[in-house]
């Protein structure tokens, strides 16, 4: 869950935060229109603008036009000279900010960073802009990886700006999440979540996070299920859930989740699938009549396979064998695991086919299979030697089966079994 939620996180934030933050500011001075001001408290004194020129005025404007378009060649050839030669230090500020949009726009937040922060030390943005700069410069921050200096900037706005949007809160949550503050994340979240009647639905994942890695997993799993209940179809809240039940280690609830996301058209990857077989296999195993959930189990996996969304590798294969055997069904485990043995890079399938084979009485089969497993090899190669002993004594080979256990014999976890067959088949001492 972790891993999934925060990558998801990460690749919204820079569009969620960017979305929160003003369009680039354009110079109005000279269209006589005169808005209301977005910080009519703030404690900073307004300078006094210094920008004149006309031509100069309309390349700033055309510039940021540009950079809000993410047109990176032209922004920098309107721009750029701004930059570089103005006399109007107000024009240079706009100019700066543009171009610290262009830079994060593609994958430079350092550079981005450095240009807001020349941008805002310039001293001659209006309240408004400044302020809008000083916010993007915190989500630059945080989309950065640079934590405390984004939770700084944006304390520093609020208190300067004397403003306070939810999203700045929620902003300042993830980034004390980062930072491993989870009471503090969390506070913020809160409040941010109390401050609209809409909030943004990944606050809450943001707050699930904040309880599952500060341990208070039921606290977690509380609200995945909340979301959950009020949006039963969205399979994000889904799949919160499910993952949350899964660490708390709520197999069986985690399963009724499943089933009724199955119902709901929720279960559509591979992961949901091989879940759901396995959930279904470790109730098996638990009942004292494995049958029911075993074909249950080996029903999901099959079920994803013909769909191509569980895919034909020795893993999936195997696993099916697995299913089959727990029911009993030693044929169709074969058969399973027969079809992960191309596909696998070790001996285990073919191991496990020839035990299933051992269990048919197939011997001759079990022990071409055995031998297989053994050839390409095993983790746990003494037992393997015992199974490849099995067959032979089922073939009437002693001989053979004597060498086998010899084998078996080298390895310490099988060495004292071997050992007592040894000594009951009255060989060696």
């Amino acid at each position: 869950m972790k891993h999934a939620s925060l990558k998801m996180l990460a690749g919204a934030a820079f569009a969620l935060m960017l979305a929160s933050t003003p369009a680039l500011a354009s110079d109005n001075s000279s269209s006589g229109q005169k808005a209301a001001p977005l910080y009519p408290n703030a404690t900073r004194k307004e300078p006094k603008l210094d920008l004149t020129d006309a031509k100069e005025q309309k390349a700033l404007n055309d510039g940021i036009d540009a950079a809000q378009a993410n047109d990176k060649d032209k922004a920098t050839q309107l721009l750029q000279p701004i930059i570089d030669n103005s006399k109007s230090k107000y024009a240079q500020a706009l100019a700066l900010q543009a171009m610290a949009r262009i830079h994060a726009g593609n994958n430079d937040l350092p550079g981005g960073i450095d240009l807001l922060k020349r941008s805002l030390d310039n001293g001659v943005l209006p309240n408004d802009a400044y302020f809008q700069l000083e916010y993007e410069l915190a989500t630059f921050y945080l989309l950065n990886n640079q934590f405390q200096p984004s939770i700084d900037t944006v304390e520093k706005w609020r208190a300067e700006g004397k403003n306070e949007t939810p999203e700045s809160y929620a902003l300042e949550g993830e980034a004390y999440y980062h930072l491993q503050k989870y009471p503090e994340s969390i506070a913020a979240i809160k409040k941010a979540q109390s401050m609209t009647d809409k909030p943004d639905p990944r606050w809450n994942q943001l707050l699930m996070l904040d309880y599952n890695d500060s341990g208070q997993k039921d606290q977690a799993a509380a609200l995945a299920q909340k979301q959950l209940s009020a949006s039963p179809t969205d399979p994000t809240a889904f799949h919160n859930s499910l993952s949350l039940l899964i660490q708390s280690q709520k197999y069986p609830d985690a399963l009724k989740l499943l089933e009724q996301g199955k119902a709901n058209g929720l279960v559509t990857t591979e992961n949901d699938y091989v879940t759901m077989t396995k959930l279904y296999m470790n109730t098996a195993q638990e009942a004292s009549d494995p049958g029911p959930d075993s074909t249950k189990a080996v029903q999901v996996l099959q079920e994803g396979m013909s769909k191509g969304v569980v895919k034909p590798s020795a893993e999936n294969y195997d696993l099916l064998g697995d299913a089959n055997m727990i029911g009993g069904d030693t044929d169709a485990a074969a058969a399973a695991y027969k079809k992960a043995i191309p596909l696998a890079t070790n001996g285990e399938p073919a191991l496990k086919a020839g035990v299933a084979s051992l269990a048919q009485n197939e011997y001759s089969t079990a022990k071409s299979l055995i031998q297989q497993a053994i050839s390409k090899g095993v983790q746990h190669k003494g037992r393997a030697y015992m199974d490849l002993a099995q067959a032979n004594i089922g073939l009437k080979d002693k001989p053979a089966a004597v060498d086998a256990v010899m084998e078996a014999k080298k390895d310490p976890e099988t060495a004292a079994q071997a050992k007592a067959w040894l000594q009951k088949a009255n060989i060696g001492n």
